[in-house]
């Protein structure tokens, strides 16, 4: 295992430390409010502080962007950092929550770490060396049409303009697939992509922290990864789409058809 992913399975089971133990006593957890749906609360706040004070000691010269903290730039190399993926599902004791960590190189991304806490589930990659599930390789999926396809998304909740474009897709995509499941946490729902357990993804609106470490999930396991328009502008607009070689193609045209 490379150093810096070390570093990342460190950073993230130090965070988990602290986000089980909460989910513990959520009655007795301070909760706030950044925005409409977008709730913060102490769990986030040290699962964070506890994952960059072990990043930053390994390597003090590395910039940080963090979702509760924001960003701290410095030198080639940037933590891109979520400590809690999934915070509604969290509060409510929602079991599908995890952790993500990654790190990029300028804008490659070079090593990621998504965690369950709850399943003890490990998705790691590094670049150019595959990914893994505790210690397993694993690939994507093997499904070659849309038809027996599972897919997950994620609801615009907190972005009201990507509602209707959302509700067009999946209007389009439901007749079309076997099922399409929504969890409550992207990176968690990109791992499982990664793992084979879904066969494709997409979601509206992202943040760079929601996508880095499983994006690179997916593309070590054998995926593709897209924005809605075939590029690879999705860190930026925070649009995504994810699946096998087979799919991901038919996925897109049916999404920026419909999301336009």
């Amino acid at each position: 295992m490379h150093p810096m992913l070390h570093t990342a399975v460190r950073s993230v089971r130090e965070g988990a430390r602290i986000i089980l133990m909460y989910y513990r006593q959520l009655d007795r957890l301070e909760i706030s409010s950044k925005g409409r749906n977008d709730f913060v609360s102490q769990a986030d706040i040290e699962a964070e502080r506890a994952i960059i004070e072990v990043l930053t000691r390994a390597y003090p010269d590395h910039g940080v962007l963090a979702e509760e903290s924001g960003a701290r730039v410095a030198g080639e190399y940037t933590w891109v950092i979520d400590p809690l993926d999934g915070t509604t599902n969290f509060l409510h004791g929602f079991p599908m929550f995890c952790i993500s960590v990654a790190v990029m190189k300028g804008t490659a991304i070079e090593h990621g770490v998504v965690y369950d806490p709850l399943r003890d589930e490990m998705f790691t990659a590094s670049r150019g060396e595959g990914a893994q599930l505790n210690g397993k390789r694993i690939r994507v999926s093997k499904t070659r049409q849309l038809a027996p396809a599972l897919l997950g998304t994620g609801f615009p909740f907190r972005e009201l303009a990507h509602v209707k474009p959302w509700l067009r897709t999946f209007e389009q995509l439901l007749p079309k697939t076997t099922g399409i499941r929504r969890a409550g946490a992207a990176a968690l729902d990109l791992a499982y992509v990664a793992a084979g357990r879904l066969d494709g993804f997409w979601e509206m609106g992202l943040k760079p922290w929601d996508l880095a470490a499983g994006a690179l999930l997916i593309r070590e396991a054998g995926g593709l990864v897209a924005d809605f328009a075939g590029g690879q502008d999705y860190i930026e607009s925070g649009n995504v789409v994810a699946a096998n070689p087979f799919l991901l193609e038919d996925l897109r045209k049916i999404i920026n058809r419909s999301s336009d």
